[in-house]
């Protein structure tokens, strides 16, 4: 059968990705933030200005918001439709990475690079998720790929792929700003400098991607300044510039960050492409794996000088890696090599670790009752009094990876292709298990008890806020409308024609009532109390 690999790649991906992603409430900040200015989107009609709270959201541009309307259309506003977008890139960019390494090194490659990817811990879950960053690195590494197309092979399509290298570059400005460009720049000015600054393509070629580029970008840049005038992208560009340079709260971290991040979270890729980084490995032929290093390079270093370091701004960097990562695979397997040793007692090591740690957590909460007095910080201990609905048995998904983990070191030892095809589609799977049947339990005592109380206002003629923390539940579970938006500051709570109800965490209790002494309080639940201030 002529496409069994593609029609096989794309079942399991659809397995994988597109069942229960509605299961567990959007997590604050970013897969609500996103969630909940599709909202607004739906709600103002207002396609081409961002909002949050009915306010102009400088953040990002709207492409990706536009996806989740789509998706909201379709499936209503809910958790499945703010994540469905994501699992639709991860099926697209499995069948990418099967197409590109069929390609130039073969089917087996092309399967090996997609199960790679289908089998580590990050780059599964991105696709689970409601965050922008899976479509935007997928345009990026699209637009790279196209243009090392244009630059190395260019006696073959050149124009056409310069304008495909444009087009994509073009979407990832759309789907996140100006920094869709720029890691496409600093990639190119890599490969300038190693090459000496030797002309990269024709002039035409040039022209050509510069125009594709700025075509597609303008359908949301340019048709704002033309219909609005430059203000929203003025404060659009201060505002990307502002995160460049200076670090948001809470979000500050040391200078191996992300180093730690792609090392530890993308299991197992990341230990397999290590030999990549030594003097002695050779990159293939046709000079794809020099761009891949050139993109992970730029990803890892501009995220490291980056003042505000979050887990997903390095994100980028897992695609090219797990390229590096499958060539070393593919060649191992093709000259009928082992696995050195220290990688296969690495596998062993953090996979062990990995096994544990998703076992451990429902066995904890099962036991809570027991430990939860040790801990000193009040919100922690309001949080573990949640009951959480554990069956008992769900710690057996660790302990099976455990035991997963072993028999593929052993495995290993004497059939690559074997061990690691288990590895990676059981990893796949518990990941599967693991955010159906563990994650769910860190959402209720982390932030369910918050959410169930912003639910329970839809509706109302009330205003939402939160006190002590920052978050944008109330907006989405609240499903506020224009004419119930509060903009006031805190100590104006009080001047308000309706009624406001508040989330405050149980920490800062003591404060929220010597500041607003007439606040009626409603209930404590899961580390937050709740109160309502009348008109």
């Amino acid at each position: 059968m002529r496409w069994k690999n593609e029609i096989g790649l794309l079942v399991l991906s659809m397995i994988l990705f597109l069942p229960f992603l509605g299961s567990v409430h959007l997590f604050d900040w970013d897969e609500i933030n996103f969630a909940e200015s599709a909202r607004e989107m739906l709600i103002t009609q207002n396609w081409f200005q961002v909002q949050i709270n009915f306010e102009p959201f400088w953040e990002k541009p709207p492409l990706f918001f536009w996806m989740q309307v789509l998706s909201m259309k379709l499936f209503g506003i809910n958790e499945y439709a703010a994540r469905f977008p994501n699992a639709v890139a991860g099926i697209i960019a499995i069948q990418v990475m099967y197409a590109i390494g069929k390609k130039w090194h073969g089917t087996s490659f092309g399967i090996i690079w997609s199960l790679l990817y289908l089998g580590s811990f990050l780059p599964h879950l991105y696709f689970k998720s409601g965050i922008i960053d899976p479509w935007f690195n997928l345009f990026i590494f699209l637009s790279i790929y196209f243009l090392y197309l244009t630059i190395e092979h260019g006696q073959n399509k050149q124009h056409q792929n310069a304008a495909l290298a444009g087009v994509f570059s073009g979407l990832a400005i759309l789907t996140k700003g100006p920094v869709g460009f720029l890691l496409l720049l600093l990639t190119f000015l890599v490969w300038w400098v190693f090459n000496r600054f030797k002309k990269p393509a024709k002039l035409s070629a040039i022209l050509l991607f510069a125009s594709s580029t700025a075509i597609v970008s303008s359908l949301w840049f340019g048709y704002e300044t033309l219909t609005n005038g430059p203000w929203f992208l003025v404060e659009f560009f201060n505002y990307q510039l502002d995160l460049f340079l200076h670090p948001v709260a809470g979000h500050k971290q040391p200078f191996f960050y992300h180093f730690l991040v792609v090392l530890l979270g993308c299991f197992p890729l990341s230990v397999l492409a290590l030999p990549v980084f030594s003097r002695r490995f050779n990159g293939d032929s046709f000079h794809l794996s020099r761009w891949m290093k050139y993109l992970f390079w730029v990803v890892m270093i501009l995220f490291t000088l980056v003042t505000t370091k979050i887990v997903h701004y390095s994100s980028m960097a897992y695609i090219p890696l797990s390229y590096l990562a499958a060539l070393v695979v593919y060649r191992l397997i093709k000259d009928r090599n082992r696995l050195p040793n220290w990688q296969n007692i690495w596998l062993l090591i953090q996979g062990s670790i990995l096994a544990i740690a998703i076992g451990a957590v429902p066995i904890a909460l099962m036991t809570k009752a027991r430990w939860s007095s040790m801990i000193q910080d009040e919100f922690a201990q309001g949080n573990l009094s949640v009951p959480v609905d554990v069956a008992g048995w769900e710690w057996i998904v660790g302990l099976l990876y455990l035991i997963l983990v072993g028999y593929c070191f052993m495995e290993l030892r004497t059939n690559l292709r074997k061990g690691l095809s288990i590895l990676l589609i059981g990893t796949a799977i518990v990941l599967f298990s693991t955010m159906r049947l563990v994650v769910p339990m860190i959402e209720s005592i982390s932030q369910r008890s918050a959410i169930e109380f912003f639910e329970r206002q839809q509706g109302k003629a009330v205003y939402l806020k939160t006190y002590g923390y920052k978050s944008y539940a109330h907006y989405f579970y609240g499903r506020i409308q224009p004419e119930n938006t509060h903009n006031m500051q805190d100590q104006k709570l009080t001047l308000s024609d309706k009624p406001i109800m508040i989330s405050c965490k149980v920490n800062k209790e003591e404060k929220f009532k010597a500041k607003y002494p007439n606040a009626l309080r409603l209930s404590e639940k899961g580390g937050f109390v709740f109160y309502t201030i009348e008109n």
